[in-house]
């Protein structure tokens, strides 16, 4: 056995044993494996015009990897045409680079009952990433704090339906810039027993969050097993910065994750129309998933796409649109012909507050990313306001629903049971299957429901104070997190963690830019 899987299946110390005894207990679901077929939006020839298109962008226009003169290197030797910062890829030379990539991994959580597998036919859901504001019901929009950011984990870690704890689920802005990733990894650390995300901000906060996960599973676990998943955005049109790159190239030579995501507004960051924008999604990441593998060839990532489209009178970013859900289909074929797992998706929603316009948004970008074959959604509860802000209502709203994700994607069974000939033949005509032994050996499982919208009638509704869905979710988030306690983990785990986060502060000024 490696120190890390020793550690991990010592399970903690005599106060993790009894913290176990007295947890509140919770169901957690598995991550969603499909039994549903994907929906394919584009042929067998567009496929091929958007892909020889995605080459010729690469080796006719090429991209930029700015400030980082090791990467233009590493392309050089691999035979692209180097002129400046700009790289040209010779046809054929990306995807071939890309060969080496897994078409899926597993990402191991502290609790290995968490643990995900990242690609094939699975779905794995996480919560927003990066809003620097927040809103309740009570205290309205305001700049996030750490305290905002470590009560959306312990909701993360509740939620039932929710697979990941995710990353910067919002910018806690009351800790200094050039720190505060210590704090956000801790609590994802400690609050939660998920799998998480690492920091990008700096290749050293990448660095940081390589060496802190290795306090939590061991050394020698790290080093052989994905612990961290991490987004890498491409600063879209075509252009590779040396953060992003920096932190990447951290990563993979880690043996960790990478979502290699174009950060795309149709219209404003990519053509606006849809074969365009795929043809540039694609060339982006062709890009970033074959440097990764000039880092570290077999490094695990995924292929990420992050699309909206834009309102054309204000400039306003728009969700849950038609020309959305093309890109977003299309972009999971290319994903799947290029064998890679696929991000996209999200409870995207434009709206500033969780009302109709906020929900018909969701539902929209939600079903589209199940239909579309993601296997890591980012974004699944949580968003409001095209981004800019994390809602605690609105999270457990979206939270709730992706039950019904789960649901839609068992399919249709087709054994005995499902096709209920028995419940048939004893009911016969002009009964009812109330009372029926098939009804009661399947009434609790047989319909998914909510656990937050409001079924009871209008009298009960009414007496209880004619609560909209805003206000039980808010009931709902103080519930959670009155109920909430922390997973068990060995104090010598704790103190390692809480030592590393305090020595990394101590070595360095205070910075807010």
């Amino acid at each position: 056995m490696t120190e890390g899987t020793t550690r991990r299946a010592r399970g903690g110390g005599g106060s993790a044993r009894r913290a176990e005894r007295t947890a509140v207990s919770f169901d957690v679901a598995k991550y969603i494996s499909r039994n549903i077929p994907n929906f394919e939006i584009l042929n067998e020839e567009a496929l091929e015009i958007i892909e020889y298109n995605a080459e010729t962008v690469l080796e006719e226009i090429g991209v930029n990897f700015v400030d980082n003169p090791a990467a233009l290197e590493r392309w050089r030797a691999a035979g692209a045409d180097v002129k400046g910062e700009r790289v040209h890829i010779p046809r054929g030379l990306a995807r071939k680079l890309c060969a080496t990539a897994p078409s899926s991994f597993t990402q191991h959580a502290r609790n290995a009952d968490r643990s995900v597998e990242i690609g094939g036919r699975n779905l794995v859901l996480a919560p927003v990433y990066g809003p620097p504001f927040v809103r309740d019901r009570e205290g309205g929009r305001r700049y996030a704090t750490m305290a905002d950011f470590e009560k959306f984990v312990k909701l993360g870690y509740m939620s039932k339906w929710l697979h990941h704890s995710g990353g910067t689920v919002c910018e806690p802005t009351d800790i200094p810039v050039n720190k505060r990733h210590l704090d956000m990894l801790r609590a994802h650390m400690v609050l939660s027993d998920k799998p998480f995300m690492g920091s990008v901000t700096e290749p050293e906060r990448a660095k940081d969050s390589v060496e802190m996960s290795k306090l939590l599973f061991g050394a020698d676990f790290v080093d052989q097993n994905v612990v961290l998943t991490s987004l890498i955005n491409i600063n879209s049109p075509l252009t590779f910065d040396s953060t992003m790159m920096g932190a990447l190239e951290a990563y993979a030579t880690a043996g960790q994750a990478a979502i290699i995501s174009p950060f795309i507004v149709g219209g404003a960051m990519a053509p606006v129309t849809v074969a365009g924008t795929l043809t540039q999604v694609l060339a982006e990441v062709l890009a970033g998933v074959a440097y990764s593998q000039l880092v570290r060839p077999g490094a695990p990532v995924i292929f990420g796409a992050f699309v909206t489209s834009i309102d054309m009178n204000s400039g306003a970013p728009t969700f849950g649109t038609p020309e959305a859900a093309h890109i977003t289909y299309g972009a999971g074929q290319l994903a799947r012909r290029l064998g890679l797992p696929y991000r996209s998706g999200g409870a995207f929603c434009g709206s500033k507050l969780p009302d109709a316009q906020a929900a018909y948004e969701t539902a929209n970008s939600l079903n589209m990313a199940l239909l579309s074959g993601v296997n890591f959604m980012l974004h699944a509860c949580g968003w409001l306001e095209g981004g800019l802000v994390a809602s605690f209502e609105k999270f457990v709203m979206d939270a709730d629903q992706l039950g019904a994700l789960h649901h839609l994607a068992q399919g249709i069974s087709m054994d005995d049971n499902g096709q209920a000939m028995d419940a048939l033949r004893e009911v016969g005509p002009g009964g009812h299957f109330l009372g029926c032994e098939h009804t009661q050996k399947n009434f609790k499982s047989a319909f998914w429901r909510s656990d937050l919208l409001d079924y009871k009638p209008f009298e009960t509704w009414y007496e209880e104070g004619a609560r909209d869905t805003e206000t039980l979710a808010a009931n709902r988030v103080a519930k959670m997190v009155g109920d909430y306690q922390a997973p068990a983990l060995d104090e010598g785990i704790r103190e390692a963690i809480d030592d590393y986060v305090a020595r990394k502060k101590a070595s360095m000024p205070d910075a807010f830019g």
